[in-house]
This record gives structure tokens, C-alpha cells and sequence, in this order.
């Protein structure tokens, strides 16, 4: 039996994976999370074979995270799970050390499909967001929208702006300076050619920025 964490700060949406998990034949979850830190602490206690992450969670997600366990665990297969259908968001995980990226709204058997595949140390796309990786430019970048040409740390701050959070807010969640993510945001109103925190907000809306 493939023994799986789930780490997803809904506990609906843990206990319909459960079930999906159990109907499998071959995997069960041993353990759960609700957020980064809760993910950290049960790996030092529980060994798993696979660990279903979602790259959205409010304290240390997916995105920060994911380097985090590719530095502690390197031999532990991570498949991110995310409402972001990007292929640039994608292409980050993986670099960054994520051995899959799949889609909420992907089929039951797909992600049944995805978690043996990593679990079995191979790499999973989903399907349509591979088809989108092929026609990247060699730089990752293609004809992206500006939100994707920003660095990781960058599109951090850019999330968590379009969700509310003040400059203070990011800096407290994200362990640096008020400075740091008041530059963080110049940058990425330049690169996206974008002059108002209104635009800004309004742009992240219309691209699915909002959680």
C-alpha cells in the first residue's frame, strides 16, 4: 500500500481525497495537514510514500514550501495540487523540486493515475498544461501573461496583494522587510506596465489572482 499525506487547508475537500484514496485498492492516508508547518512537523513523526500538496495554502504553501522539502527530503515524491491552471506555475514547481502539478478540476482517475506515477518516482504533468509547456519559449516566458514573466517571489507578493493583504501584512508572512515588499511591488508594477493599485487588483481578478 502507497502510504500518502494530504496537505490542503479544506478539510472537505481532505476527506473527499480520503475516500478517493481508499476506493484505490493500493493507497491509504496516513496523515494530513492544514497548512505548511502541520506538513513539517507530521513528516518528522509519519513516513509517506507520496505527499498530495496544495499550492495555496494560508502558511507556507505550496510555493514556498516545496523547497523547503526538496532541501529536507529530496526522496519524497510531491504532487502539487492547484486551482491555477498555468503553465508557467507549473514549470516553477517542478523547478523548484515538485515531482507533479495537477489541477483541481482534473478526474478522479487522473489523479489516481498522478499520485502512483510519482509515487513510482516519474514525473506528472496534466495533460493539457503539458500540451501548453511544449510551446513555451526557451526562456519558460513564450507569450505568458505579464503576471508569468514575474519571479517566484515576486508572484508571491503579487497573490497576496490581490487578496488583501498590505505591504506589512506580506512582510510578516513572508519573514522580510516592509522595504523588501515595497520594492517587490514597484518591480512588478513595471514589469507589468501597470500604475495603480486599482489596475493591479483589477488585473488580478480577471486572471483568477483571488483566492
Amino acid at each position: 500500500m502507497l502510504r500518502l499525506m494530504i496537505a490542503d487547508d479544506h478539510a472537505i475537500l481532505r476527506d473527499g481525497l480520503k475516500q478517493l484514496f481508499s476506493h484505490s485498492g493500493d493507497m491509504e492516508v496516513v496523515a494530513e495537514a492544514g497548512d505548511g508547518p502541520q506538513v513539517l512537523e507530521s513528516l518528522r513523526k509519519i513516513k509517506v510514500d507520496a505527499l498530495i500538496l496544495d499550492v495555496s495554502m494560508p502558511t507556507l504553501g505550496g510555493i514556498d514550501l516545496v523547497p523547503k522539502l526538496r532541501n529536507l527530503y529530496p526522496a519524497l515524491p510531491t504532487l502539487v495540487l492547484s486551482m491555477h491552471n498555468e503553465p508557467q506555475m507549473a514549470m516553477n514547481m517542478i523547478k523548484a523540486g515538485a515531482s507533479g502539478y495537477l489541477c483541481k478540476d482534473c478526474e478522479p482517475t487522473e489523479l489516481v493515475t498522478a499520485v502512483r506515477a510519482v509515487a513510482n518516482g516519474r514525473r506528472y504533468i496534466s495533460g493539457q498544461l503539458a500540451e501548453q509547456l511544449i510551446f513555451l519559449d526557451g526562456d519558460g516566458k513564450g507569450d505568458a501573461p505579464p503576471h508569468e514573466r514575474l519571479s517566484r517571489r515576486e508572484q508571491q507578493v503579487l497573490r497576496m496583494l490581490a487578496n488583501g493583504k498590505s505591504i506589512i501584512e506580506i512582510a510578516e508572512v513572508l519573514s522580510i522587510s516592509n522595504k523588501t515588499v515595497s520594492t517587490h511591488k514597484t518591480r512588478i508594477m513595471k514589469k507589468m506596465d501597470i500604475d495603480s493599485n486599482a489596475k493591479l487588483i483589477r488585473y488580478a481578478i480577471s486572471h483568477g489572482l483571488c483566492d
